[in-house]
This record gives structure tokens, C-alpha cells and sequence, in this order.
């Protein structure tokens, strides 16, 4: 650090459902601290990453993806969650999928965000996958339906324009102390985190056969001498039905799902994990207000 003055902001990223905001939050912290999917509405609650550029610290809030029209209760407190992280935030990252367009989700979310007064930037990510004539014409479009503050064109898989982003948003941030410690890179604690990366393993491992509803929690946490970790997690479905395609075969697809997850904790916690995962069957869970804040969601949105 030097003697200059010090700046701290939250910077919100929102989008609909699969635009790529937890890939872009890890390529902006240069660590996985958000799971990523194919499959959408994958982060269910607000997940901070922490980046240092230059004397600014940048609260990066992953939200849930926006989607227009929550039915569910558990979709209800995600998109509760995830207006309410832009709420709160000095600047508002809005991502658009380039490849598909500026559909009538994304046309109906930056509406709503103009709405809110906030200070908005576009970035448009998988520029990759799309010609760069195109992408000047959907800039175009985009930034006729709202007031942007600046538009980047970025491929958050790749890496592609990332740094040109941090760099824009590190000097808007406003004065003042750091929130976080310098070497701290996301507040999840390691047990959801864990519990997180599990999850993110079952939807790749399992996919269009996965239930929308499940969740997993971490029940016990045992650090030993030698640095290891025994990790014990519960999987909770709905029916019998979907505890059985968890299970698969003699038990394969829970081994195999057991194994990458524990690739990936081990990881994440530079250290040996042992997990020992358990599936468990409960019909009510989703109505169970104990279980919205468990994992960091309002019941009653």
C-alpha cells in the first residue's frame, strides 16, 4: 500500500439467468469463490468476491440471476436477494449475453434498473462467440433502452477484457477504508462454501436429470493435526424418485459426484478433504424457513 488515499466500493453484478456472472466474479478474483453451471438459477444467494486494484478494495456481489416472473417461493427469495444486492451497491455491472441478444428478460431488467437511479454499466460478455459487427449493433441497441455509463465488451470464460473492467470500476469507487482484510478474497464461510461447491458438482455431473430443489449443507466440520479435514454433507430432494438418480447404479453417481467434489473443496481449501456425503429425503424442505437462512435467503420475500 501506498500513501495515497484509500478507496472501497460494492459493485453488484446482475443479469438474467445464465449470462455469466458467477464465471466473471471468479475471473475477476482470480479464484473460484462462485459455482458455475450450464444450468440456470445456479446461485440461489448474494456472494461477495474481494478485489484489490491499485489503493482500491472492490466488493464484487454476485446475485442471482433476474428473472421476470418467480413463481416458487425459493425463485421469490432469489430475486429478492439479488434486487437487493443492487440495492445496495455503488455501481451496477449489468451483463448481457451477447450470443443470445437483448431478449425480453434482459430488456425487462434493465427497464426495472433504470428505474432505481443506480449508476449502470453494460458489459457484454461471450464476445467471443459473436462478430464484432454484431456486437456494435446490440451495444447500440442496449444503451437506447437505458443510461449506461460506460459499455465493455468482455468474455468472462476467456478472460478477454476483464482487466479493462476492474480498471474502470477500481477508479469510480468512492473514498474511504477498506471493508475487508487485503488478503481476504470472498466472506462465504468455508462450510457453505463447501456445501456450495458440492452443489455445483451435482448439477455438472447430473444436469437435465438433476432436480431444481435440492440443497446440500455441510452438518460437521473435523480439522485434524496433519492439516486434513473431515467434511460430512447432506444432499436434501424432494421425492425418493430423485434421491435414487443422486444415488445411480450401486451407488456410482454419488461416488463419482463424491470424488470431484472433494477435487474441488481440496482445491479451494489448499488442503486434504475426506467427504462423505449423505442424500436425505424431505418433502417440506423448500418451506422450511430454517433452511432459506441456512443458505442466506429471506423466507418471507
Amino acid at each position: 500500500m501506498t500513501n495515497e488515499t484509500t478507496r472501497c466500493g460494492f459493485v453488484a453484478l446482475v443479469g438474467v439467468p445464465n449470462a455469466g456472472k458467477s464465471t466473471l466474479l471468479n475471473q475477476l478474483v482470480g479464484q473460484k469463490v462462485s459455482i458455475v453451471s450450464p444450468k440456470v438459477q445456479t446461485t440461489r444467494t448474494r456472494v461477495l468476491g474481494l478485489v484489490i486494484e491499485g489503493v482500491t478494495q472492490i466488493v464484487f456481489v454476485d446475485t442471482p440471476g433476474i428473472f421476470s416472473t418467480p413463481k416458487r417461493r425459493l425463485e421469490r427469495a432469489m430475486v429478492a436477494a439479488a434486487w437487493s444486492g443492487a440495492a445496495d451497491a455503488d455501481a451496477v455491472v449489468v451483463l448481457v449475453d451477447a450470443e443470445k441478444g437483448f431478449d425480453k428478460e434482459s430488456q425487462g431488467l434493465v427497464a426495472a434498473l433504470k428505474e432505481t437511479g443506480r449508476t449502470l454499466i453494460l458489459a457484454l460478455n461471450k464476445i467471443d462467440l459473436v462478430r464484432r459487427d454484431s456486437l456494435l449493433a446490440l451495444a447500440a441497441e442496449i444503451n437506447e433502452a437505458a443510461i449506461f455509463e460506460s459499455t465493455f465488451m468482455v468474455s468472462a470464460s476467456k478472460g478477454h477484457g476483464v482487466a479493462d473492467l476492474m480498471g474502470h470500476l477500481a477508479k469510480m469507487m468512492p473514498e474511504g477504508h477498506w471493508a475487508y482484510p487485503e488478503d481476504q478474497l470472498a466472506d462465504m464461510p468455508m462450510r457453505l462454501l463447501a456445501a456450495e461447491l458440492t452443489r455445483e458438482q451435482l448439477f455438472l455431473k447430473l444436469f437435465d436429470e438433476l432436480p431444481y430443489s435440492l440443497m446440500v449443507e455441510t452438518d460437521t466440520w473435523q480439522e485434524f493435526d496433519n492439516g486434513s479435514v473431515r467434511i460430512e454433507q447432506s444432499i436434501t430432494v424432494q421425492r425418493e424418485s430423485q434421491r435414487a438418480i443422486i444415488l445411480g447404479k450401486g451407488g456410482q453417481k454419488i461416488r463419482k459426484i463424491g470424488e470431484a467434489a472433494r477435487a474441488e473443496i481440496g482445491k479451494s481449501l489448499e488442503r486434504t478433504v475426506h467427504l462423505f456425503l449423505h442424500v436425505k429425503v424431505r418433502e417440506d424442505w423448500v418451506d422450511d424457513p430454517a433452511r432459506f437462512r441456512a443458505i442466506g435467503l429471506e423466507y418471507d420475500s
